[in-house]
């Protein structure tokens, strides 16, 4: 027996993965997972999964464990926990200390992170170009996304300058990431920069003035898609790189990861700028 949704045919031998959060209602990872399933043909489904906490996150592993689940993608709060939980990560999870890819095979979980891919590979489509090797790069910021952001710049062979309002937690993360890293005042941030990437949840009290014409400005997150940073910098004639084009990024390993097989060749941001819109 199968049953049809859209058109797609989900039977009782489907691949399942998904996305684990909380909230995780305004995810757009099941937008591009299942337009990829449905333009493949594939019998599978990407669905969302909002564990209460962590008690429930460690129920959800331990049912792709136990052969329920293909593989998950993780967001936030549950990243670190991912990490902590899986028996064997890649390179990139190591870094970072957290994962946002779990795959379940034979009752072992792997784990990955992608998001450093999926800001590369948004760098490079956006900003076409612009090379960070030997070349300072600004991170604004010191929590997570900038712990992912900086260790794939590290290996990009970047010099990663670290701003953040509380030195000490800058400290801490340029310690713990090593001698690539360096702490700055704006004073002295931004000079030779190539590249400045938001990585708060905000707007960063920055003074775009002190960069270069000829820099780069990203912004991590995608709601909105154009920040007010990304605007203000446009504004100013610097080339921008949006959370967008990284979610669309990251998310091509993912699935290789989940389902074994290569994503569909789709134009995806006009479908996601849709589904925000349609979110609204």
């Amino acid at each position: 027996m199968s049953s049809s949704v859209s058109g797609q045919t989900i039977s009782g031998a489907a691949k399942v993965g998904g996305i684990a959060g909380n909230p995780i209602g305004h995810s757009l990872s099941p937008v591009i997972h299942n337009a990829w399933i449905a333009a493949a043909g594939m019998d599978a489904a990407y669905v969302p999964f909002a564990p209460a906490d962590e008690a429930g996150f460690a129920a959800l592993v331990a049912a792709g464990r136990a052969g329920l689940l293909m593989g998950i993608n993780v967001t936030a709060p549950f990243k670190e926990q991912a990490f902590a939980l899986a028996d064997s990560a890649s390179g990139a999870a190591k870094g970072s200390g957290s994962a946002n890819v779990l795959v379940f095979r034979d009752g072992q979980v792997a784990c990955d992170s992608t998001d450093g891919f999926g800001m590369m590979w948004a760098i490079s489509d956006q900003a076409p170009g612009l090379t960070v090797k030997d070349r300072p790069v600004v991170i604004l910021g010191a929590g997570g996304a900038a712990r992912a952001a900086a260790g794939t710049l590290i290996g990009e062979g970047a010099q990663v300058r670290i701003l953040n309002r509380s030195r000490d937690r800058a400290e801490a993360l340029a310690a713990d990431l090593g001698s690539s890293v360096t702490v700055v005042d704006e004073d002295e941030a931004f000079d030779g920069a190539v590249l400045v990437i938001n990585a708060l949840s905000i707007k960063p009290a920055l003074d775009l003035a002190r960069l270069a014409p000829e820099t780069a400005v990203m912004d991590m997150t995608y709601r909105p898609v154009d920040t007010e940073f990304l605007l203000a910098a446009r504004a100013r004639g610097l080339r921008t790189v949006d959370g967008l084009g990284m979610l669309i990024g990251q998310a091509g390993p993912s699935f290789r990861a989940i389902f074994g097989v290569e994503p569909p060749a789709l134009p995806l941001r006009p479908l996601l700028l849709a589904a925000i819109e349609a979110q609204k």
